[in-house]
């Protein structure tokens, strides 16, 4: 048992400051209470005591090739079967992904995240792979398979549902690159079977006005407007909005992900986080492709505050920002599986903390963070 004392406290969904104590036994948060000090005291004076982030999307199989594809186009880089990544994850050894994986994951560790969500390539070698780099790290991987099954313009659908039902018993969903790469009939398939099992069905769309353009043609509807029919409970980017896109997505229950670093090196747009958040949308982030961007959560939200500075006529309260990189995700349907914490009585304790150098909380964790500054109340080394 341990008290950690004398903190800035960020409790609850609405990431509220309290000045309060945290008694922790066996590893579950017993009491958050002003004068409470029980077991080993930990003080926590002149720190922020903040929830864990979840980094909501990312690619952690190109770990292998970062920086290798910078001002290349988004279809050379990560279109399959063809893109850069996917070539080079081909020719990769295991060992080499594994390798890279893991570095990948501690880095994350080390800048406050504990949960990620990976879109994994490779089937169920694929997802087997990034299992078994996570087994001795201090962190949560739902890891989200992919058949290359499932492209082309006319998919066997009796091969294509036996690799879904062979990925869900190994996965936590099924999350194809695009309806740029699959058919409305897949996309139907991949929700169906996901649903029946509990499990995320999860895609990226809208990254691209392209993309969104070439739907239209298609199929008279937005890449949006097609994972809101097919059902899908996430959507990842929305970078490139058109028509009521987001006025749907308002009033659906699909768990949207943003990914701003990314988007802006791939030049695909700027995520409009600003009035996604004024619909009443409480959005997730994450940090994409590791080959452009380190899996850091916190330069995730000091660029995406800033750029929307710039980009936005309003501008974007930081506790919103900070609540899509920890809390918001509680209170989305896809916590059934994922099961992420608040700081909060009752629930397990996932929370790490930071010196805090402004009287803002918030902006103190956005804009002068570094992962040195952060401090977990054990040692994650001897997990």
């Amino acid at each position: 048992m341990y008290t950690i004392a004398n903190g800035t406290v960020l409790k609850g969904n609405n990431l509220h400051p309290v000045h309060e104590n945290i008694v922790v036994e066996e590893g579950v948060i017993v009491e958050i209470a002003k004068d409470v000090l029980k077991g080993e005291i930990i003080d926590a004076e002149g720190f922020i005591v903040c929830p864990t982030f979840l980094n909501a999307h990312t690619h952690i199989g190109d770990s292998i090739i970062k920086d290798e594809c910078y001002g290349l186009t988004i279809d050379e880089m990560v279109k399959p079967p063809n893109g850069v990544k996917h070539k080079a994850l081909s020719k990769a050894s295991d060992n080499d992904i594994l390798d890279s994986m893991k570095l990948s994951m501690w880095d994350m560790v080390l800048s406050g995240t504990s949960y990620f969500i990976d879109y994994r390539e490779g089937g169920v070698e694929g997802v087997k792979l990034l299992k078994k780099a996570a087994e001795d790290i201090p962190i949560t991987p739902i890891i989200l398979g992919r058949d290359d099954s499932f492209y082309g313009d006319d998919p066997d659908l009796h091969k294509v549902k036996i690799a879904i039902n062979k990925l869900l018993k190994v996965a936590d969903g099924i999350a194809p690159s695009g309806f740029g790469e699959i058919t409305d009939e897949v996309a139907h398939l991949i929700v169906e079977e996901c649903s029946k099992k509990s499990k995320i069905a999860s895609i990226h769309a809208a990254e691209s006005k392209e993309a969104q353009l070439n739907s239209i043609e298609k199929t008279g509807r937005t890449e949006i407007k097609r994972a809101l029919d097919s059902n899908f409970n996430q959507v990842v980017h929305c970078t490139n909005p058109m028509d009521y896109d987001l006025e749907l997505l308002s009033k659906s229950n699909v768990n949207v992900v943003l990914c701003p670093r990314a988007n802006a090196t791939l030049r695909v747009g700027i995520s409009p986080l600003n009035e996604i958040i004024n619909l009443g949308i409480s959005p997730l982030i994450g940090s994409d492709n590791v080959m452009l961007n380190s899996p850091n959560m916190i330069r995730e939200m000091e660029f995406s505050l800033k750029l929307m500075s710039v980009y936005s006529d309003t501008i974007l309260n930081p506790k919103d920002l900070l609540k899509c990189a920890t809390v918001n995700v509680c209170s989305s349907d896809i916590n059934e599986v994922i099961k992420k914490p608040l700081i909060d009585e009752n629930n397990q304790a996932q929370f790490f903390m930071v010196k805090q150098f402004s009287k803002n909380p918030y902006l103190s964790i956005i804009n002068r963070t570094e992962t040195k500054h952060i401090k977990y109340p054990f040692n994650i080394n001897t997990l």
